[in-house]
């Protein structure tokens, strides 16, 4: 039986390279010349640092726009408000959703059933495995899920015959 899964997932390379981008283009601007910034990324935390609250905010726009240039999905992405301290050093960290949470499964879950097509869908660690008797019907699941709205980027891997 054909199957496919959804998957939400974030291609931690591409991310890398983004930040990388990020501290280059930072060391080259001349509004950051001598300002103390930095980007660290820790597992799925990205934490920025920077000297003052418009350095900050020039910092977070810096590494939207790379990750978006490098086609990581900004839906994964949960910007964290900026912290300030007494001294005037701000902090901001954002959060790499990957994975389908519990919630969201339901939901998709829940439209699938709803479409009436005749599909199963079972949720497994931290995905959704979609089986049906024909092709046309699991390719009428990824048009249903692509025109939904679930607040994450959603996949569609090991589509299978």
């Amino acid at each position: 039986m054909p199957s496919f899964d959804i998957v939400s997932d974030v291609d931690m390379q591409e991310v890398d390279n983004a930040l990388n981008q990020s501290r280059k283009e930072i060391l080259t601007r001349f509004d950051f010349k001598g300002a103390q910034c930095d980007i660290v990324l820790e597992k799925n935390i990205i934490k920025l640092t920077a000297d003052n609250h418009t350095r900050m905010k020039s910092l977070s726009e810096i590494v939207i726009a790379k990750l978006a240039k490098r086609n990581v999905p900004l839906l994964n992405i949960d910007k964290g408000s900026v912290e300030t301290s007494s001294t005037g050093h701000c902090r901001q960290e954002f959060t790499i959703k990957r994975g389908l949470e519990h919630d969201k499964a339901k939901t998709i879950q829940t439209d699938i059933r709803a479409s009436k097509i005749k599909v199963t869908c079972q949720f497994q660690e931290s995905k959704i495995r979609v089986t049906g008797k024909s092709r046309d019907d699991l390719q009428e699941v990824i048009s249903i899920m692509r025109a939904g709205d679930y607040g994450i980027a959603l996949g569609f891997d090991n589509f299978r015959d």
